[in-house]
């Protein structure tokens, strides 16, 4: 049953008002109205987090003794068996699933927006939510923070295909929901903002970044609104002990940039080996691994935050801390990398904080008394790891600010942070992450100037309404008719080609017979004219879209067509449109 109203008047009135809201939106510089759009983006990716966390935590508070993430306290068989089968489990629904589902995560996220103009499926929004929540409650070496940007991202997303939204204002609503989510998940607002600008959006403009921020804010909102305002690691205060310490946190960086490569470079083996492997044998053997890792260690079980406080508070020794950092990335490395639909920011905090404690322990070793609380080598060490690994410093610096409220945090982690992004890349020779994954995947794809101008508007903003539509036969007294509309186009609609009236107003100039009715007739397949060819495309489009189906048809104008109005024509695109467009 349709959602429209009843009456004739109302429902017109709503088509126009979102016929309007279309128009507004694909020029790309409609601040007010993508603002709105974003904070709904917000409350229902907000809506989404809630309800993911809540599928998670409260099925463990009840099985998990003391907390839903102290998987430690449970048997050693436990620590087997409960990977291992959720893991063959999930691996047989997924089989039976459609393949193109399969993909989820931040990875699945940047491959929508780099070659598919931010659409987002939805079956593997429905797959990221159920996989990930299956993948945390049966303790898999995963976070919940991968799961959350692609169902946040899927919410903007799907929210403006349902609106049949254009194009361009898709990546936009995307990235609102990646921040909301974000800030929802860590109750971090502006690190949210960040991290959907620089890793996910890709480009900092005032016009994203304001719906983007009010995204956040409302993701936080609902989060606090569940779960209260707590701050996750708030008790982590200390302040640096001496400027002695600098030469070793930058030790810690080349360390943390030596680890962060080796995560990248056996994620990536792990993936090119299960591009064309069933995701039932991939998810069996990624379980079985990380069993196998957890009978020994179990804090490598879930999201790890337990063990992060613990670390913070110095309760774990120097090789303890290495072994839990080398096994944690050697599990969730495997399991990531074959295609377990869990997420990578959580693991990453959890192996920086691990690395940063052991080196907090080598500094109260070195320099006792003086040396900085270990607390605040394991925050170093947090988030150091995620911006090396995923190439976003800027984003971990304002994480790890936020995760503490603590100021002092900012001189020494702007160090350590930038040693460790610059050792990956320049020393180990990796990009980020997701680079070398979607590399791995045939997906990568550097994004050309010409592509983000373009892709910033809709062909609905630059698209030429003053056109006719006409059979290609009618009389002079029809063809004087049309010509007094005062038409920028005739359109030929069977044979899809375009006229300028120019062509057939000098024709019409022409002496004819009045009485002959063969002479009277024109055929507007045959007077002296220049004609488009034309093909189609529907008005979501944006500009590159356009231009690229452009070159594609070898044509040098594009119908319009509406989405609900029975493919009617809206209006007309030129080459010449387009081209004016970005030169200007």
């Amino acid at each position: 049953m349709s959602n429209l109203p009843a009456d004739p008047g109302s429902r017109r009135m709503l088509t126009r008002s979102t016929e309007s809201l279309r128009d507004k939106l694909a020029v790309g510089d409609s601040l007010p109205q993508l603002t709105l759009l974003g904070l709904l983006t917000g409350i229902i990716a907000g809506a989404i987090i809630v309800l993911f966390r809540w599928a998670v935590e409260i099925p463990l508070g009840y099985f998990l003794p003391g907390s839903f993430e102290n998987f430690e306290a449970t048997h050693r068989y436990v620590h087997f068996f409960l990977p291992l089968l959720g893991a063959t489990i999930l691996g047989l629904v997924l089989q039976c699933v459609d393949k193109r589902h399969h993909a989820a995560s931040i990875g699945h996220v940047l491959d929508r927006m780099q070659n598919h103009q931010g659409r987002m499926p939805t079956g593997n929004v429905i797959t990221q939510f159920f996989g990930g929540a299956a993948c945390l409650l049966s303790g898999q070496s995963v976070g919940r923070e991968g799961p959350a940007v692609h169902l946040g991202a899927g919410a903007g997303s799907l929210l403006g295909q349902w609106l049949k939204l254009p194009a361009n204002s898709l990546r936009p609503l995307a990235g609102c929901g990646v921040a909301a989510a974000i800030a929802a998940c860590f109750n971090t607002p502006m690190a949210g903002v960040i991290f959907a600008m620089e890793v996910v959006l890709m480009e900092y403009t005032i016009v994203g970044f304001i719906p983007v921020t009010l995204a956040a804010v409302a993701g936080v909102t609902m989060t606090r609104l569940a779960f209260g305002p707590e701050i996750a690691f708030i008790d982590a205060q200390a302040v640096m002990g001496d400027l002695r310490e600098l030469p070793l946190m930058a030790v810690a960086g080349l360390i943390i940039a030596l680890f962060s490569a080796a995560y990248i470079h056996l994620h990536c083996h792990a993936n090119r080996w299960a591009l064309h492997r069933p995701i039932a044998l991939r998810l069996t053997l990624a379980g079985l691994c990380t069993g196998l890792c957890a009978m020994w260690l179990p804090q490598i079980m879930g999201v790890g935050y337990d063990t992060i406080g613990g670390a913070m508070k110095g309760e774990l020794g120097l090789w303890l801390l290495l072994a839990i950092a080398l096994t944690k990335l050697l599990a969730t490395s495997v399991s990531l990398g074959v295609g377990m639909p869990g997420g990578v920011v959580g693991p990453l905090l959890f192996i920086g904080a691990c690395i940063g404690g052991a080196v907090g322990n080598v500094a109260h070793m070195l320099m006792p008394g003086s040396a900085s609380a270990i607390g605040f080598y394991v925050i170093l060490g947090m988030g150091a790891m995620t911006g090396a690994t995923l190439n976003a410093p800027l984003a971990a610096m304002m994480t790890i600010l936020e995760l503490t409220f603590n100021p002092n945090i900012i001189f020494p982690s702007m160090l350590v942070v930038i040693v460790a992004c610059l050792g990956t890349r320049w020393a180990f020779k990796c990009d980020g992450l997701f680079q070398h994954v979607l590399r791995v995947q045939g997906k990568f794809r550097s994004t050309e100037m010409l592509e983000q101008l373009l892709s910033r508007s809709g062909v609905r903003g630059l698209m030429d309404r003053k056109l006719v539509e006409t059979p290609a036969r009618l009389t002079r007294t029809a063809a004087e008719h049309l010509l007094n509309q005062h038409p920028h186009w005739i359109l030929l609609r069977d044979s899809q080609q375009l006229l300028q009236p120019a062509d057939l107003a000098a024709h019409l100039q022409q002496p004819a017979a009045p009485d002959d009715s063969q002479i009277n007739e024109i055929n507007l397949h045959e007077i002296p004219a220049r004609r488009y060819d034309l093909a189609r495309i529907t008005a979501d489009a944006n500009l590159y879209e356009a231009l690229t189906l452009m070159n594609r048809q070898q044509v040098d104008a594009l119908w319009i067509e509406s989405l609900t109005d029975d493919h009617q024509p809206l209006g007309i695109i030129s080459r010449e449109k387009i081209d004016n467009y970005y030169r200007i």
